[in-house]
């Protein structure tokens, strides 16, 4: 049964409209929906109720809808992605899929006339949507090379699965966990150079040896708003694999129950645990748990920086490789998602990975079979050698088409990392993340050099520009970056860039440039 905190006078409208009516309701309404047009839908459900099902109504394009996937661990088959490019296909210059930095993919142009047909063709082959957006927990990441990596320490795919499982009923949709007081991220950790990012996480696992067994130790707290951005602090707590499941259940519980509604900005898991303070959260936790609460090991196995996985490199498997490649800002349309299909079957086990980089790792292809795969035409646009700035570039969605996004992201961000590239000899790989407003989906906190969008005044007139946040740090000894500069134009970005890149990352000026 789902309960809140706040009584009804003074709940926001957000927790009136879902006390109202689940947002899950919406599911029996879809055929409904299609039959009626988006004009004549309640707005209601329309633009909000319908995230639930992952399908988001974006006022910047109006009648064409974007839907979000769930895509655990990042991994989908090959059949699963040409099912994705025949539905983009469909919408023409409309329509495309960005790769998430949470190991997902977003889909646009899609009409609430087709949604019907789509979930059919998404159940056909093992795909859901569900509960992907609003107040629910977000796709579930974990090592995008896991099962594949020779120095892994656990392989997350079944872990990440189960709790998918858990939390949306296998994909039918799970009333226990639709009412939770804002959105939650979970990620779980296989490798030792933290690939899901784990300390931006309402709830993560590390992997950790305790007396020679190795589980996870627990973070919890992780978040990004427009208000606040924490790094996860440590629960003290540590678990073996079967357990992961259980926990995740009983924090979601406790969030669910006690979490903090009258103020959606102050509605993240972290919120309460301000309140509350660690030890009554662990002991709550603990409580509710089969298990008794361990604490937690005295270290994490987290000891090497972060990798890419971009370029080829040998599976655990002997005698097979798997082959990451560069998506510029993740971006990708249907005849990119045919062809990944098609050298997924040709060259390797039907297998297509997703990272929170916005990249695609293709595994499991013989040795046999490397060299004619690298020779493939697609790699020409999607490389594994790309350009040390281009290689690191993160951007979301931006004004083109979501709502919030303050200012234009990824063609501007590309169209600057291309000049500066041409400009710039880099000697490493700096990453740089844009982000088009507060809510920072792009996640400029972890990056080199982070850009959130804003509105900025020059010589009188409002133009787009960005808060410039620096000394972000990914892999072990993970930390937050900090806002350095606020407001600066965008049309005056380029040169600041490229003096930080000289100044601070070692960038030496090309002969003519």
């Amino acid at each position: 049964m789902t309960t809140t905190t706040a009584k009804p006078s003074t709940l926001n409208k957000f927790e009136k409209f879902k006390a109202e009516k689940d947002g899950l309701a919406v599911k029996s309404e879809i055929e409904q929906f299609a039959r009626m047009g988006w004009e004549a839908m309640d707005e209601t459900d329309r633009d909000h109720r319908l995230k639930w099902l992952g399908v988001f109504f974006r006022p910047v394009t109006p009648g064409k809808f974007m839907l979000r996937m769930r895509i655990p661990n990042g991994i989908l088959t090959s059949q699963q992605m040409r099912v994705l490019a025949e539905i983009v296909q469909r919408y023409g210059e409309d329509g495309n899929a960005d790769i998430t930095t949470r190991q997902n993919l977003q889909l646009r142009g899609i009409r609430i006339e087709d949604i019907p047909d789509i979930f059919n063709r998404f159940e056909q082959v093992g795909l859901t949507s569900v509960q992907s957006g609003m107040d629910n927990v977000r796709n579930i990441t974990g090592s995008p090379v896991a099962g594949i990596d020779r120095d892994e320490l656990i392989d997350t795919r079944e872990l990440v699965q189960a709790v998918q499982d858990t939390i949306t009923n296998s994909g039918q949709g799970n009333p226990e966990f639709t009412n939770l007081p804002r959105k939650f991220n979970i990620a779980i950790a296989g490798g030792r150079d933290n690939s899901v990012h784990a300390e931006i996480n309402d709830l993560a696992f590390l992997p950790a040896y305790k007396e020679g067994t190795l589980g996870f130790n627990v973070i919890v707290g992780g978040f990004f708003s427009g208000k606040r951005c924490e790094a996860a602090i440590p629960l003290n707590a540590w678990v073996e694999a079967h357990q992961v499941v259980e926990l995740c259940r009983v924090v979601l519980e406790i969030y669910r129950d006690c979490g903090l509604r009258a103020n959606r900005q102050k509605a993240r898991l972290m919120w309460l645990i301000d309140e509350w303070g660690i030890e009554k959260f662990r002991s709550e936790v603990d409580q509710k748990l089969s298990y008794p609460l361990q604490t937690a090991a005295p270290k994490d196995e987290i000891d090497w920086e972060k990798r890419d996985h971009i370029g080829v490199y040998p599976q655990k498997q002997e005698g097979y490789h798997y082959v990451g490649l560069h998506v510029p800002v993740g971006r990708l349309f249907a005849t990119d998602l045919f062809d990944l299909a098609r050298v997924a079957e040709v060259y390797g086990s039907g297998e297509i990975r997703l990272t929170v980089e916005q990249n695609i790792i293709i595994p499991q292809i013989p040795n046999s079979r490397l060299e004619t795969f690298l020779a493939e035409p697609l790699l020409q646009k999607f490389s594994t050698q790309p350009e040390p700035l281009s290689r690191a570039l993160v951007s979301c969605t931006g004004s083109q088409f979501c709502n919030f996004a303050l200012i234009e992201t990824k063609n501007r961000a590309l169209a600057m990392i291309r000049e500066l590239e041409a400009e710039l000899c880099v000697p490493q790989s700096v990453r740089i993340h844009w982000t088009g407003c507060p809510n920072s989906c792009g996640q400029p906190q972890v990056a080199d050099i982070g850009l959130m969008g804003t509105k900025t005044r020059k010589e009188g007139k409002t133009l787009e520009g960005v808060d410039l946040y620096m000394g972000g740090k990914v892999g072990k000894d993970a930390h937050l970056g900090q806002c350095v500069q606020k407001g600066i134009p965008c049309e005056d970005l380029k040169p600041i860039l490229r003096n930080l890149l000289i100044e601070r990352f070692g960038a030496t000026p090309k002969v003519g440039a």
